[in-house]
């Protein structure tokens, strides 16, 4: 397994899935995103993993693509949005309920990622980004699927064409996530929120959860191959080629030029 991704199952039964890159506020690269894809496949059938938690180490759930490798260029993107895919299809696929522990920044793949977990939880004083149009490119990892399907088509269409971070207290208000709690009780409130889940109907929740998903989410294929086709021609576009290098810059890209 990726070291970048750490993975453990408690003595209550929950799997926990961790985004182990703090230095990079647990940015992902196309080995990180498999990684987390593997170990929701390689425990789905686990009879003693009763639930999940998919949460990031540090100060940040997760930042998104990591810009400043190579997974992007040299005609390797193509393996980054599958291996993203992967993972958000992974966690959907999960058959136990999958805790969204957001201790941090939430921000590009990171929110598709986050809502991709059946209930998701946010400290009070971490936001959600959808930073993709900053860099010239548009949502992927299903987020075009996930965002319209939890807020609906205008308040989609704000946070991916304007991507301005949402705060997660608003976020909870407007049911992109379950709740959002006090930094100083996050953990306790998580880890309630978990043992409960362990202790509940496994199969019950299994059906409950495939069932909601497909009424909601009947497209998230036809999204994906959407977003792969748009995703791929941007990144070889002038529009990205300025995001990435304004990005890398810590300057303000300028559309306007290309």
């Amino acid at each position: 397994m990726n070291t970048s991704v750490d993975v453990s199952v408690s003595g209550n039964g929950a799997l926990r899935v961790t985004l182990n890159r703090p230095d990079r506020m647990n940015a992902v690269t196309t080995e990180t995103l498999d990684s987390i894809a593997t170990a929701f496949e390689n425990y789905g059938a686990d009879p003693a993993v009763r639930v999940a938690v998919l949460s990031g180490a540090g100060r940040a759930f997760c930042t998104g693509a990591d810009l400043s490798g190579d997974d992007l260029e040299h005609g390797s993107a193509g393996s980054t949005l599958d291996a993203a895919n992967r993972a958000v299809a992974a966690i959907q696929a999960f058959p136990r309920p999958v805790v969204g522990a957001v201790n941090g920044p939430a921000a590009g793949v990171g929110v598709s990622l986050a809502i991709a977990c059946d209930l998701t939880v946010a400290t009070a004083s971490s936001y959600f980004l959808l930073a993709f149009t900053r860099v010239g490119l548009m949502p992927d990892g299903g987020a075009t699927a996930l965002v319209a399907a939890s807020i609906g088509r205008a308040r989609a269409l704000q946070l991916a064409l304007l991507a301005r971070p949402l705060a997660a207290t608003a976020a909870a208000e407007i049911g992109l996530i379950a709740d959002a709690f006090p930094d100083e009780e996050f953990r306790s409130s998580v880890d309630a929120l978990v043992n409960e889940l362990a202790e509940g109907p496994r199969t019950a929740y299994a059906y409950t959860k495939r069932a909601i998903n497909e009424a909601t989410l009947g497209g998230l294929d036809q999204a994906f191959a959407r977003e792969y086709a748009g995703q791929s021609a941007l990144l070889a576009g002038p529009e990205f080629a300025e995001g990435a290098a304004a990005f890398l810059a810590k300057r303000r890209a300028d559309f306007t030029a290309v």
